[in-house]
């Protein structure tokens, strides 16, 4: 199992998260995610919000192997800069950006003066995006008149090998973009086996209106873990829902066989359950929100190799 992790919410000060990364590759995990393209947090506004783009490309540059992927989200980018960033990234670090990309939804934008538009313009700008992407990408020169974006000529430099192309999305008009443009579908739901069917399912029909394979498009997961041998579910409950709140119309009955807890071995089997049950080829371990000591417990807990020493 190729096992990520998510290290996000602004809780670690540059220092501590260049360290949980580097020990995150010394483990063997596949991927580091961090925070993406958020203006600021509502809970933490005197805390460092570090830009998403830049700590992923320093992070890329401060280590070895492992892959490192965070959040674009479209309205905060004009496509053809984003395309020179990715492929820039790609030329100093080959294959180790994990690019993932969805529409965001954060009304707090409007501080940073982005636009706050609704989920229906939000995705024809990502559908939008991730064509003119896709044609830079295979080195083409783009000229566009499109709703939202304006190019003349624009073209990128060096080409990039290959781009895969993660997109987080759940509802039906954003599976038709994963059915369109995806290498990986990243599952933008808790790990309930019935919620994940019903959009795998129309995952299907958008692929088979697209005449496309749906098997071709791979699947990532991101898995709220805490390892704990005297856990508290409620409080664990809690915190996820503080965390998740994209989630609220989801019961709290739900939501708690959605969490990995318990002791280091009982994490290790419950995930290897979750990632085998819903077909999860890239599990990530969110450990989101952890401060520094217990996301380092966690890490060692659920390292790749752990199970097996």
């Amino acid at each position: 199992m190729k096992l990520a992790v998510a290290l996000g919410w602004h809780v670690h000060p540059w220092e501590v998260l260049l360290g949980l990364v580097r020990r995150a590759e010394e483990l063997g995990y596949s991927a580091a995610f961090v925070d993406g393209d958020l203006s600021m947090l509502r809970e933490r506004s005197e805390a460092d919000a570090l830009d998403g783009w830049t700590v992923t490309t320093a992070l890329l540059m401060s280590t070895h192997r492992i892959q490192i992927g965070s959040l674009r989200v479209a309205h905060h980018w004009n496509p053809a800069r984003l395309a020179q960033a990715v492929a820039t990234a790609e030329r100093l670090a080959p294959q180790r950006l994990r690019f993932l990309i969805s529409i965001g939804d954060q009304a707090i934008d409007a501080r940073f003066g982005l636009p706050v538009a609704s989920a229906g313009e939000r995705i024809a700008r990502l559908d939008e995006t991730l064509g003119v992407l896709r044609q830079l990408w295979r080195g083409e020169t783009v000229s566009l008149r499109g709703r939202f974006t304006q190019l003349e000529g624009a073209r990128v430099r060096p080409i990039p090998a290959r781009v895969c192309v993660e997109i987080a999305a759940k509802g039906p008009r954003m599976l038709d973009v994963v059915a369109r443009h995806a290498d990986v579908w990243e599952v933008n739901l808790p790990p309930l086996a019935a919620r994940v069917a019903q959009a795998d399912a129309v995952l299907r029909e958008r692929c088979a209106s697209a005449g496309r394979d749906p098997g071709e498009i791979e699947r990532s997961m991101w898995l709220f873990a805490r390892v704990d041998e005297a856990h508290d579910a409620a409080a664990s409950l809690r915190v996820y829902r503080r965390l998740n709140p994209w989630f609220h119309w989801i019961p709290d009955g739900e939501l708690a066989g959605a969490m990995v807890l318990g002791s280091a071995s009982q994490g290790r089997a419950r995930l290897a359950e979750l990632t085998a049950t819903l077909a999860i080829d890239r599990p990530v371990l969110d450990l989101s929100g952890l401060a520094a000591e217990a996301a380092q417990r966690n890490l060692e807990a659920f390292a790749p190799a752990a199970g097996s020493r």
